[in-house]
């Protein structure tokens, strides 16, 4: 483990060790977790930003898309807790 050193202001010092008094933590074990949520929560959107180009860049070079109202129909009837088969994916004509 190495030592890494932070400057708070005054203000943010204040809150966040209320807020480690409230959960019940040191305001050290505060820190950590909340930094380690801010790095869980970031890779979890840079896989998500991954995920959405690589489904971007398949729908550029296939065409292949369902219609939106055929989406929107389809997730409609499941709210409504009908059983219908899911959309068709369809290649766009140019």
């Amino acid at each position: 483990m190495s030592t890494t050193t932070i400057r708070l202001t005054e203000e943010l010092k204040a809150r966040v060790a209320c807020a480690a008094e409230r959960a019940g933590k040191t305001t050290h074990s505060f820190i950590l977790e909340a930094i380690a949520e801010k790095a869980e929560s970031e890779e979890m959107r840079a896989s998500l930003d991954d995920e959405a180009a690589a489904r971007f860049a398949k729908i550029v070079s296939t065409g292949e898309t369902i219609p939106w109202t055929d989406v929107r129909q389809y997730l409609i009837d499941r709210a409504a807790g009908k059983q219908v088969p899911r959309p068709v994916v369809t290649k766009k004509s140019d």
